[in-house]
């Protein structure tokens, strides 16, 4: 594990800091008109989910972990519970399935997604960025309102709600960004 000075932390790093795993969310360096300037780093706990609000200075130094990232097949949900399998060992491993948080709905059977892992211990799932989803159901297309940039609300087949342009209909397939929860393209 490398060590890094304090105001090298960067969002995204993860970093060992009072014996647990935190994943950098928010930097921000800050230059008081009295003192040294810190950086004042928002952290959330990998294992337990936590967050933690902490200030590094310049001088400080942290241990940066570096995760391995596999990618994994998903097989099927049981007990609460994500099965995925690596297509290269065929090894299978148990996530938790709120690892996912809301963007679970958008994991489908045989989906492949990015596993990091701390030496034998998954932490955090990925999911692919872009997901095909079909509408079930939707208001239906009302001429001449596709000239204001306007949105209606559609439901999906894994029961998540988005807005969706008015010239998208039902039984249509759509691109989800599944960062963001919303509508990015016709399928």
């Amino acid at each position: 594990m490398a060590k890094i000075n304090g105001n090298e932390i960067r969002p995204g790093n993860v970093l060992e800091h009072n014996g647990g795993l935190w994943a950098a969310v928010k930097v921000d360096h800050v230059k008081p008109g009295k003192g040294g300037a810190f950086a004042q780093v928002e952290m959330r706990n990998l294992r337990n989910g936590t967050k933690l609000n902490e200030r590094f200075r310049s001088a400080d130094k942290v241990e940066r972990v570096r995760l391995e990232q596999k990618d994994q097949q998903f097989l099927y949900e049981q007990d609460g519970m994500l099965i995925f399998m690596d297509a290269e060992t065929y090894e299978q491993i148990e996530l938790p399935a709120e690892i996912l948080g809301e963007r679970r709905p958008f994991l489908q059977d045989g989906m492949t997604i990015l596993v990091e892992f701390h030496e034998s211990e998954a932490l955090n799932a990925t999911l692919p960025q872009k997901v095909i989803c079909r509408i079930v159901e939707t208001e239906p297309v009302v001429k001449g309102q596709t000239a204001a940039n306007s949105f209606k609300p559609a439901l999906l087949d894994n029961g998540v709600r988005v807005m969706v342009p008015p010239f998208v209909g039902s039984d249509e397939d759509i691109v989800v960004n599944t960062e963001t929860m919303e509508y990015s393209e016709r399928a």
